[in-house]
């Protein structure tokens, strides 16, 4: 199961109160196979199906696809001088 990173937990529970995410909402995770990537959003509720992962209140929803795929790996984030936000994904050793 993916895990976050206490740096991961405090910029996703920032963003979702930055941008005024509902309660139950979080960022959301899908896997396009067919462009090889994952696409990352805020959203205000997890879609049907979706595996939920919380901790400390920050809450990623990851589809079947990006939940198989992230699988024993951790999410880190880090924001830059000019707030963009960046993920990054590292096997659990």
């Amino acid at each position: 199961m993916l895990t976050m990173t206490d740096n991961a937990v405090l910029v996703i529970r920032d963003l979702t109160e930055q941008q005024d995410v509902a309660d139950g909402g979080g960022l959301r995770i899908a896997a396009d196979a067919a462009a090889g990537s994952l696409s990352i959003e805020l959203v205000p509720q997890p879609v049907q199906g979706d595996e939920v992962v919380d901790n400390q209140g920050a809450r990623i929803f990851l589809d079947a696809d990006a939940a198989q795929l992230l699988n024993d790996t951790s999410v880190d984030a880090v924001v830059d001088e000019e707030g963009i936000v960046q993920f990054g994904f590292t096997a659990k050793e």
